[in-house]
């Protein structure tokens, strides 16, 4: 399976839509751990994002990526800017001049986006955010291609780990940001950024598994 760049554009709106049907979702979690506003946050990202994506026109996924990584960090003022500019940054350089993606690149585009999280932000696994969700989900995509797995297959492994992950962090402590200062308190409690991540994956995943049903449903709603 390939992907063409319109499909990775109508992708890329299918996340913003998931996450914007989750925005008060998100923020709920985030009220027991920070702010209470990380919902508004990704929807304010992703919202640019959106906008990005309907008005660029090149036939380059590269290029798509820089421009959604500045446009979300310009929109997005919380730690969490930085964070997602910087994986599409990394997924730029993986695809810079495809106009189609391959299963290959699909893959590595994922893994860059996850290491520049990673790098970024100096968390790791089990810290109780984001990466509690990334980490497995990448791990299990990796070793699915190495599997010689079909693309969607690929994904749908990597969605059960990632929900899997998401769903270890109610039993986690926080050691990184606001909400580490909160101890034992923070048990029992979803990362909000955790289960953001999940939203953004399994949205990916589901419009590739889904893809014209899905666009069609989009175009319905607007």
């Amino acid at each position: 399976m390939e992907v063409s760049i319109q499909d990775f554009k109508n992708m890329l709106l299918h996340v913003q839509s998931r996450i914007e049907e989750q925005k008060d979702y998100l923020s709920e979690l985030d009220r027991a751990l920070g702010d209470g506003d990380h919902g508004v946050t990704m929807s304010l990202g992703w919202e640019a994002i959106a906008d990005k994506v309907n008005a660029f026109e090149a036939e380059d996924c590269g290029l798509l990526c820089k421009e959604v990584a500045m446009c979300f960090l310009n929109a997005v003022g919380s730690s969490v800017g930085p964070l997602y500019a910087t994986a599409f940054l990394r997924g730029a350089t993986v695809l810079q001049g495809k106009s189609v993606i391959s299963k290959q690149a699909m893959v590595e585009f994922w893994a860059a986006m996850v290491k520049g999280i990673q790098e970024r932000g100096k968390a790791q696994l089990g810290d109780k955010t984001m990466l509690d969700t990334w980490i497995p989900a990448i791990e299990s995509l990796q070793k699915a291609y190495q599997e010689d797995q079909e693309l969607i297959a690929c994904l749908g492994e990597a969605v059960q780990a990632a929900e899997q992950g998401m769903e270890s962090t109610k039993n986690l402590m926080s050691k990184k940001g606001r909400s580490s200062k909160l101890g034992d308190r923070a048990l029992g409690h979803q990362d909000p950024g955790a289960t953001s991540a999940f939203i953004i994956l399994s949205a990916s995943y589901e419009f590739l598994k889904n893809g014209s049903t899905v666009a069609a449903m989009n175009a319905n709603t607007k």
